[in-house]
Parts: structure tokens; C-alpha cells; sequence
């Protein structure tokens, strides 16, 4: 898989480019204004970068997992899977090195999009260094959640093309939650669907980690999301992957 990643880079570069142009689109063309709505004070970029890069590195893990999905449903459909189930290995062993090389992919994409974050004005507050060690976990564990979640994607769709949609909602999730914009300044009948989901617990967290700013229940709850997601996606993609083929 890591070497399809290198021979055919198309798919993650078009994934990684997302959150990238997304991140240079608000600090440029609306930072001064969202700066200043969301500090109380006067336009300065430099508020916004630190607000919206937590958001932006958790939409690099769900852009990256969209092509785990791809690629899973390619082999289901190329006859490598048929292969697979003839030599005596464990079954699952083929989703775990999905998996593995997606989890390793969106780590490297997060630190890519960092780096890029970084020198545009992206700038930590204070953190020490255990919680820069939390923080990488904690982006390690949604990767992890997240991947098993696209494999069993993968795995029910036909074609490349529906499992490149089946696996959307992990790249529009974000932008509906406090990615860019604090939940309680959204409409009250909005409020809840941006709550309520995995991506803004995990959100406020790296942000508390990163900037010093009130974590309260939003560290467990991310964590909780991450496992439940990882449990349901390997369940998931285990039982749909061992049951034979029609």
C-alpha cells in the first residue's frame, strides 16, 4: 500500500490539497475579519491560524482516509483479495496493513500540513512537551478510528467511485463542527448537530493541548469516540471481509 502511495501519489496529494487550500483560503482571505469576531479585538491573522489549525489537521486525517476506502475497494475488486483468501494467512491481516499504511500516511500528512501551518504564523502557546506528546496520540488514536471506519466503507462499495463517496461525510464532518467557527456562535437549532459528533471533542482538545485553552469533558469524550469508532469500524470491517464471497 505505501508503495502504491509512492508510485501513484495523485489520490493523497488531491486529498492532502484540501485541507492545505483550505487553510491558506481562511487565513488570507478571511482571517483579519474572523480574527477579530472571534477575539473581541482588532483584525490580527495570527489569532485565527491558532483557532482553525487544530480543526485543519483533524480534516488532514479525515481527507486521507477517503483514499483508504478507495483503495480498499479497488483490491476488493481487482482479484488480489481472491488471492488472499487461498494462502494461509489470517484473514485480517490484509485490513491491518491497510490500516497500518493509512495511519502512517495521515500522520505524515498532518505533519506536512503543520509544517505548512507553521510557516504561515501557526504558533503553539506554552504547551510542554507531554502535551505535544498527547497531542501526536491523540491524532494517532482519530487516525486509527477513522481509518477502520473508512475500510469498512471500502469494503461495501462496488467501485472506487462509491467508496470515494461513501467516505465524504469524514471530510464534510469538520466543517461542521468548531473547525472554524466556535459552536456557540452558530444558529441554537444547529448547535447540537456540531456538538454532538466526533470531530469537535477531539477539536477542542488538541486546541487545549496547544493553546492553553479549557480542555473540561472534551478529552475523555474524544477519546471515548476514538475507541468506539475503532471497536465499530474493525468489527465492522472484519465480519464483512471473513464472510465469503457470493
Amino acid at each position: 500500500n505505501l508503495l502504491h502511495a509512492r508510485r501513484y501519489p495523485s489520490l493523497t496529494l488531491n486529498l492532502l490539497l484540501t485541507p492545505i487550500m483550505l487553510l491558506l483560503l481562511f487565513v488570507y482571505i478571511f482571517g483579519e475579519a474572523m480574527s477579530a469576531g472571534i477575539g473581541g479585538g482588532g483584525p490580527d491573522r495570527s489569532a485565527y491560524i491558532a483557532y482553525i489549525v487544530p480543526g485543519l489537521l483533524l480534516m488532514t486525517i479525515g481527507s486521507t482516509v477517503v483514499g483508504t476506502a478507495v483503495s480498499v475497494s479497488n483490491d476488493m475488486s481487482e482479484g488480489i483479495i481472491a488471492r488472499f483468501r487461498t494462502m494461509a494467512i489470517h484473514r485480517p491481516s490484509v485490513l491491518v496493513g491497510h490500516v497500518a499504511g493509512s495511519v502512517l500516511q495521515s500522520i505524515a500528512s498532518v505533519v506536512l500540513v503543520g509544517a505548512v501551518a507553521v510557516a504561515i504564523g501557526f504558533r503553539s502557546t506554552n504547551a510542554t512537551a507531554l502535551e505535544w506528546l498527547a497531542a501526536f496520540g491523540l491524532l494517532a488514536l482519530c487516525a486509527l478510528a477513522f481509518t477502520w471506519i473508512a475500510v469498512g466503507m471500502g469494503l461495501i462499495s462496488p467501485n472506487a467511485e462509491a467508496a470515494s463517496n461513501n467516505a465524504m461525510p469524514m471530510i464534510l464532518l469538520p466543517l461542521l463542527s468548531s473547525a472554524f467557527t466556535p459552536v456557540d456562535s452558530m444558529p441554537g437549532w444547529f448547535q447540537p448537530i456540531a456538538e454532538y459528533q466526533p470531530f469537535t471533542p477531539a477539536i477542542e482538545t488538541l486546541r487545549g493541548l496547544l493553546l492553553g485553552t479549557e480542555i473540561g469533558h472534551n478529552g475523555w469524550l474524544a477519546i471515548a469516540w476514538c475507541l468506539g469508532l475503532a471497536a465499530l469500524g474493525y468489527s465492522w470491517s472484519t465480519s464483512t471481509f471473513n464472510r465469503d464471497p457470493q
